[in-house]
C-alpha cells in the first residue's frame, strides 16, 4: 500500500502537476492509483456542482475514477486561503470528513496521492492544520520543490518544519517553475546533499505540461519501489 501526502514549498510551485504525474507513475508500475484533494478553494459552479481545476486534473489522472465528493471533499468557491474561503462559504471543514473520504478512496485503490494546499504551513481553518491530516491518515510526506529564487531557503525551511511537526518526508520532486532561473543545476545539487530525504525526480519546465509524459521522469517511482 502506497499513500502519500504532497506539500510544496508555497503556493504555484507545482504541487499538482507534480501529483498527477506520481499518480501516472504509479498506474504504469500496475498500481491502482487515486488522487484526493481534501480541500481546494477557487472553484467552478457546473451542474453538478463546484468543480475545482486542479481536483479535475487528480481526477482525470485516477484509475479507477472516485466519486467527486470523496476525490474533494470541501470545494470552496473564492480562490483565497481556505479558511477565509470556507469562512465566506458557512463552511466548517472538519477532519472526519476528510478521513472518512479517504478510507473510502483507500479501500478502491492500491495507492492514494493526497494533494495539500499552499505550503506545509498554511492552515485549514482556526482549529485544523495540515499536519492533522496526515497525522490522522498516517501518510509520509512528498514535497514539491518549486525550483525559481529563494527554493533553497523555502525547501529547507519546509524540510525542517516537516520534521519538527513529527512527519516522515520520504521524498521530493524538484519541479522547475522557472525557465529563466541562472544555475539550475548547481541550484538542484545543493539541494540535493543538503535535504536528507531522496529526490524522486526533476520535472523539467513545460509551458503545458503534461502529467503522463512528466511521469517518466519521477525515476525511483519507475526503476524500484518507493519508499
Amino acid at each position: 500500500m502506497k499513500h502519500f501526502y504532497v506539500t510544496g514549498t508555497d503556493t504555484g510551485i507545482g504541487k499538482t502537476i507534480a501529483s498527477t504525474a506520481l499518480l501516472h507513475a504509479l498506474r504504469s508500475d500496475g498500481l491502482r492509483a487515486v488522487g484526493m484533494k481534501p480541500v481546494a478553494s477557487g472553484c467552478e459552479r457546473t451542474d453538478t456542482g463546484w468543480r475545482n481545476e486542479d481536483a479535475l486534473a487528480l481526477l482525470e489522472a485516477s484509475d479507477p475514477r472516485p466519486g467527486y465528493a470523496d476525490l474533494n471533499p470541501y470545494a470552496l468557491p473564492s480562490p483565497l486561503a481556505p479558511e477565509i474561503a470556507a469562512r465566506e462559504a458557512g463552511v466548517e471543514i472538519e477532519l472526519g470528513k476528510i478521513v472518512s473520504a479517504f478510507e473510502r478512496l483507500r479501500v478502491s485503490a492500491d495507492a492514494v496521492v493526497v494533494e495539500g494546499v499552499g505550503g506545509w504551513s498554511a492552515p485549514l481553518s482556526a482549529t485544523l492544520d495540515q499536519v492533522d491530516v496526515v497525522r490522522s491518515l498516517r501518510l509520509p510526506v512528498v514535497m514539491v520543490v518549486g525550483m525559481r529564487l529563494g527554493c533553497l531557503n523555502h525547501a529547507r525551511l519546509t524540510a525542517r518544519a516537516i520534521a519538527d511537526d513529527g512527519c516522515e518526508l520520504v521524498g521530493w520532486i524538484a519541479n522547475h517553475v522557472d525557465p529563466d532561473m541562472d544555475r539550475q543545476d548547481e541550484n538542484f545539487e545543493l539541494l540535493r546533499v543538503r535535504l536528507q530525504a531522496p529526490c524522486w525526480g526533476r520535472l523539467p519546465f513545460r509551458p503545458t505540461p503534461d502529467a503522463k509524459s512528466l511521469s517518466r521522469e519521477l525515476k525511483l517511482a519507475r526503476e524500484g519501489p518507493l519508499p
